[in-house]
């Protein structure tokens, strides 16, 4: 059955139908690089531009239902992200980033949204930037790469055409200019129809998590052992996947340091001691070469990257495990724990989750329903 985020497009009827849309009309916008006006009147022109688009139009109806959805969620977090300075100019730092998180929590809590689906809308919102920005990062081709990995690139410039004539400024020819040689460069990388493709799982990781990694490195594999590293929010089935494993290896699990030392998950200076006494604990395994599972919840990437790092520097193969169920299954199964999480918890824990992506690790895996 096709997914659509709702059935009536009406802007008027999308306001009190959701009131991250209704709150747009409330968001100014810098008048040089959007004359047009607020937040809710841009992204009704971007709208208008998507569907005009000669491109959009010959898609597939759920692939326009998508990127429908991203160009309507594109600038959702303007909202919290914008700012004047003292000489009057509106900036909104940040804005895709937390419109990504936003998004995501939109998509899995307000409108059940199929998990393929839902985290491509999450990428196109996090990188409709790209295009416009890609020549000013430090490492344009590492960060066309990646993207791709996430999102279909021509949608994805699709979205940024939208996004640069849905607006009045003076530069919009530049802007459309910068997006074909967005195009030319992508297709020049080969990453324009389809992620590129690696020799072997250990040269993608090597090649993103190293700051010299060049593209077409294949280094030597040479494991010790295997890490098997859990993710996924409390109560969505981490101690069930690892009861069903097939695997006799042992498992270190922060819920249980936290147990036996009678230390709540909430009591944050204390936890910090929980983790380290479970990477001592991983540091011995590592030394000896024994495969372990790392039991944890493992939200945020910069929490993963600070372990991932410390099990490849013991020459660690890393299989990054990723648990979801549906937002009203997860409640339940939570609610039925033996340590139930109090539910203004798992709704910090629900803005704060950024789901793994292929760059993270050796390996990943996607478990949801």
């Amino acid at each position: 059955m096709e997914w659509k985020l709702t059935t009536d497009k009406d802007w008027l009827k999308l306001e009190k139908q959701f009131s991250w849309v209704e709150a747009m009309q409330n968001v100014p916008q810098d008048p040089i690089h959007h004359a047009e006006g607020n937040v809710a009147i841009h992204t009704q022109l971007v709208l208008e531009q998507l569907q005009q688009s000669n491109i959009y139009r010959k898609l597939g109806r759920q692939r326009q239902e998508l990127l429908w959805a991203a160009a309507l969620l594109h600038d959702v977090e303007k909202m919290s992200t914008t700012v004047v300075d003292g000489q009057g100019r509106i900036s909104s730092p940040s804005h895709a980033r937390k419109g990504a998180q936003t998004a995501r929590e939109i998509l899995f809590r307000d409108v059940e949204t199929p998990f393929s689906l839902r985290e491509e809308i999450v990428g196109l919102v996090r990188f409709h930037g790209l295009p416009l920005w890609l020549m000013d990062k430090v490492d344009p081709m590492c960060s066309a790469l990646e993207a791709s990995l996430r999102v279909n690139m021509l949608e994805l410039k699709l979205l940024a055409e939208a996004d640069a004539k849905g607006r009045i400024c003076q530069d919009q020819g530049a802007l459309l200019d910068t997006l074909e040689l967005f195009e030319l460069y992508v297709k020049e990388i080969d990453c324009w129809e389809s992620p590129r493709s690696f020799s072997t799982p250990n040269a993608q990781f090597t090649y993103f998590n190293r700051a010299d990694g060049y593209v077409d490195y294949i280094p030597f594999d040479n494991f010790r052992s295997t890490v098997i590293m859990l993710s996924g929010l409390p109560g969505m089935g981490k101690d069930h996947y690892i009861a069903n494993h097939n695997k006799d290896i042992p498992v270190i699990s922060l819920d249980d340091i936290r147990r036996k030392y009678r230390i709540e998950p909430t009591d944050r200076k204390r936890n910090g001691w929980v983790v380290q006494k479970a990477k001592e604990q991983a540091k011995i395994y590592l030394r000896q070469g024994q495969d372990f599972i790392w039991n944890a919840t493992n939200i945020t990437a910069l929490m993963r990257k600070q372990l991932i790092d410390l099990f490849v520097s013991y020459q660690a193969y890393v299989e990054l495990v990723y648990i979801e169920k549906p937002y009203r299954q997860w409640r339940v199964q939570n609610r039925d724990r033996a340590y139930p999480l109090p539910d203004a918890v798992l709704d910090k824990m629900l803005h704060n989750l950024e789901v793994p992506q292929l760059t993270e690790a050796h390996e990943l895996r996607y478990i949801v329903e």
